[in-house]
């Protein structure tokens, strides 16, 4: 049987396996439906995620190679530890969701960022309200000056995307979800799709395949996500 995209109405539950997804554009699993929670929590309890852009319909994604991270093996290198220390930047946890996604959809100059539409921005917040979506943000006295925010999928999180506007301060905050992640007892980050800036940070690719395995061995793992909490404190690197 050919591959071929599923459309996908307001009623219709569940998606179609990624094993039916297309090799091009490479991923594309399925067109349309909501941004509903309950249905962007299935998606990513089964390695699939959206991405389009804004007045497209929604598209619905599972690559074949997955760019992931492991918790324990996400370093900092001395050069950023000094900006940190030199900085003086603290950081909090599930404190300003809201303006972590709001930087991260703002234009850059790379024009990258743009594809968080404000209907994105809605679904997320209502996401991290019910607990699913969580930030953590890096400040420079009361500045927030970078952060990252994503999924939590049992022992998985997913990233969603993440921002700086001072140096360091996107790669200090991969570090710190790394080692919370540890803490939590979560053992994978997916980064999604890969791209140069994410390898430079070390993310390695594992096939579909592999990935989806992970997602369901970890996705039911009792991860205290929804006490996931921190006050701003000192970095500490």
């Amino acid at each position: 049987m050919l591959n071929a995209i599923q459309y996908l109405d307001y009623h219709q539950e569940g998606f179609p396996s990624p094993d039916y997804a297309l090799a091009d554009p490479d991923g594309l699993l399925a067109v349309g439906g909501d941004l509903a929670p309950a249905r962007l929590v299935d998606a990513y309890r089964h390695g699939i995620f959206p991405w389009f852009n804004p007045g497209d319909p929604i598209l619905w994604w599972c690559p074949k190679q997955r760019a992931v991270f492991t918790p324990a093996e996400i370093h900092l290198s001395r050069s950023t530890r000094r900006v940190a220390r030199k900085f003086d930047y603290h950081y909090s946890v599930n404190q300003a969701f809201e303006q972590v996604i709001n930087a991260c959809a703002a234009p850059r100059g790379d024009d990258a960022g743009t594809w968080i539409s404000p209907a994105m921005i809605q679904a997320y917040q209502q996401l991290h309200q019910l607990g699913h979506a969580h930030s953590l943000e890096i400040w420079q006295d009361q500045q927030l000056v970078g952060g990252i925010y994503g999924i939590s999928v049992g022992g998985v999180f997913c990233g969603e995307s993440m921002f700086h506007s001072q140096t360091g301060a996107s790669k200090l905050a991969l570090y710190l979800l790394g080692q919370h992640c540890q803490q939590l007892g979560a053992e994978l980050i997916d980064a999604q799709i890969d791209n140069p800036h994410l390898r430079s940070l070390g993310a390695t690719m594992i096939s579909r395949h592999h990935f989806l395995e992970q997602v369901h061995a970890l996705r039911d793992a009792p991860i205290a996500w929804a006490n996931w909490q921190q006050a701003r404190v000192a970095c500490n690197v």
